[in-house]
């Protein structure tokens, strides 16, 4: 009999067991998922450590090259950054030029694009005037459909 009694806590923790199992069975592609989520992951893990590791290690063999030529590499960045900018200068500027030179040319020869804007705010125009017109006849075709009735 004693064994047969069961305390209020004992019903509400195999409740909740059985209702958690219901709702969420664990089934076996389940286990595969969180098999190879925790296979992939540890492996990532272990890589990003090494990875780690090596870069210290890199760092710590190239800081005394580093100083030692530092005399030498900092002028020779600084060349080669200017080099560069240079260069980038240089071609933009030249972009610059010949898009002003093809403007220059499309605006004196006149088939530029003011030709193109002057008949775009043509049609714009008559546009608006048509919807003004249409709106305004169909007002006037409510006055006498109202004056009909």
């Amino acid at each position: 009999m004693a064994n047969q009694t069961r305390t209020h806590q004992d019903i509400i923790v195999r409740d909740s067991r059985s209702t958690l199992d219901r709702d969420h069975p664990k089934t076996g592609a389940q286990m595969v998922k969180v098999a190879t989520g925790v296979a992939a992951g540890g492996s990532l893990l272990v890589l990003s450590g090494l990875t780690l590791a090596g870069t210290v290690i890199a760092l710590a063999v190239a800081t005394p090259l580093l100083i030692i030529f530092s005399p030498v590499l900092v002028p020779a960045v600084i060349t080669v950054v200017l080099i560069i900018t240079g260069f980038l200068a240089s071609g933009g500027f030249g972009i610059a030029a010949i898009t002003a030179f093809s403007w220059l040319y499309r605006h004196m020869t006149g088939s530029g694009s003011d030709q193109k804007i002057e008949s775009a705010r043509m049609k714009v125009g008559s546009r608006a005037y048509d919807t003004k017109s249409g709106q305004h006849n169909i007002g006037v075709h409510q006055q006498h459909q109202q004056a009909a009735s």
